[in-house]
């Protein structure tokens, strides 16, 4: 279990009313300006949310809390397991934020601080987006039965937003990249790898996530797909204490 999440503090509980909370949070959130970053040309660009795709001024980012997570896959992970700093993603396939952070800002990451062993990076899926959005997440951890979760994370990533996730699609992609298809298929109507994306998402919903891509890099909140030194300057203060 990752060492920021133990930060995360046990106060919202996973319930049948999940989608009240997080759009409750999202709107309180929305209220207090708290989901933009500012992008290379100096524009508030902001972090997809349930409620808006619009977002507002620049503010301090809010105290994330919630429930213990369940643990993430080994596959779903990237980096040592002693790494000092464990950056936590939440992260949806139709999210072009997150396709911006998947295909731009993570390579840099892994080079810079997952390869020398300073982060961890652990995946988990938030598909609040919809149906589609779930059905991506399980086919990426079907793929991963196979070895080749980041490979087939990869490859939606590179097709998102406006990528066909339908079931015809998200088959060719494993066959694209190599896969047993019927292997792949077998997988995709697997239960118990529905039910991990389902614990992701109530995890996150517990936690007040209101939207993608969120972070907790030892723990501490971190919004939207920021420039590539804003990353730099939280992962580092987090090494440094």
């Amino acid at each position: 279990m990752a060492e920021g999440m133990h930060r995360v503090r046990a106060v919202v509980r996973r319930g049948e009313f999940r989608w009240l909370a997080v759009l409750a949070g999202a709107f309180v959130l929305l209220l207090m300006g708290l989901l933009t970053r500012t992008g290379d040309s100096g524009d508030p660009v902001p972090a997809t949310t349930p409620l808006a795709e619009e977002g507002a001024e620049s503010a301090p980012e809010p105290e994330i809390t919630g429930p213990s997570p369940e643990p993430v896959a080994a596959e779903l992970s990237l980096g040592s397991a002693d790494a000092s700093v464990t950056m936590v993603v939440f992260s949806d396939y139709q999210c072009s934020y997150c396709a911006e952070f998947a295909t731009e800002r993570l390579p840099e990451l892994v080079g810079t601080y997952v390869e020398p062993g300073t982060l961890r990076v652990q995946w988990r899926d938030y598909p609040y987006k919809g149906q589609a959005s779930t059905d991506a997440a399980v086919a990426a951890r079907a793929a991963g039965e196979q070895g080749a979760y980041w490979e087939y994370h990869d490859a939606l990533f590179e097709q998102a937003p406006d990528a066909d996730l339908s079931r015809a699609a998200l088959v060719a992609t494993a066959g694209d990249i190599g896969l047993d298809t019927a292997e792949f298929e077998a997988a995709l109507d697997d239960p118990r790898i529905a039910d991990r994306v389902e614990a992701d998402l109530e995890f996150g919903i517990g936690l007040g996530i209101p939207g993608t891509p969120a972070f907790l890099i030892d723990g501490e909140a971190f919004f939207g797909a920021q420039p590539l030194a804003e990353f730099e300057k939280a992962i580092e203060a987090a090494a440094r204490s």
